[in-house]
Formats: structure tokens, sequence, C-alpha cells
């Protein structure tokens, strides 16, 4: 499980022993399963969340775009899938590390046998 410090502030995790939330994300297809580990109120730079998430075989995250303030990163961990950015289609696999610009759309859509998981950064941008 997750430990934290006495300032309530992100110290360690494990993620095989996360417990894991179900449902769809983005208007994708089916449920998966995904945990945010860190929030802005437990972290001390500019990061608005850290999630880890599992999308099934034949699952998806549904597109979407963030606002021009945020970045986000995706680090696949495991599994394999397509992966749409600004109207790019992709594969992605274990050791991808993929970067959504500022204001892009992506998605992705599992089209493996394993499930992809996926250990996601969102970062916030100075204005």
């Amino acid at each position: 499980m997750s430990a934290q410090s006495n300032t309530n502030k992100f110290d360690r995790c494990n993620l095989a022993e996360l417990k894991m939330n179900v449902g769809p994300q983005h208007g994708g297809i089916g449920d998966i399963l995904f945990r945010t580990i860190a929030g802005p109120e437990s972290l001390d730079g500019p990061c608005n969340f850290i999630d880890y998430a599992e999308v099934p075989p034949g699952k998806s995250i549904g597109q979407h775009a963030h606002p021009s303030s945020e970045e986000e990163f995706y680090l696949i961990l495991g599994g394999e899938g397509e992966m749409k950015r600004d109207g790019e289609v992709f594969r992605v696999r274990e050791g991808d590390l993929i970067r959504n610009k500022p204001g892009g759309t992506h998605g992705l859509v599992n089209v493996g046998t394993e499930p992809v998981k996926i250990f996601v950064i969102n970062l916030r941008l100075p204005q």
C-alpha cells in the first residue's frame, strides 16, 4: 500500500498492492482498472496527478483532450495498444513513453491479449 509521511506527501507505493477503481474512462469501450497514486495535494512540484491504469484486451480509454495548461505522459509498462493522438494512429508496447501535448487529443485501445499497463503523469504548465 501507499506509504505517506507525516506531512501527507507522497512517498512510495507498490503498484501490485494498489486498490483499483473500475469503470469507463473518457467514453472508452468497456471498463478499465485505474487508480490515482498522487495528486497535487500530496506532491511538491507542478504535477496535477500520477495515475496507474490497466486496460483489458478489447477495451479502451476514449479520445479526449486536456487543457493547454497541461502536458501528459503515458509510460507503457506492459501489453500492446493502438494509440490515436492528434489524428495519428500508432502502436504502443512495453517501454514506450508517449507525450500528449498541451491541448492535444489522445486515446488508447488495447489490441493485444494482455492488459495494457500504463503509468500516467499529468503536469501543470506555467501560464
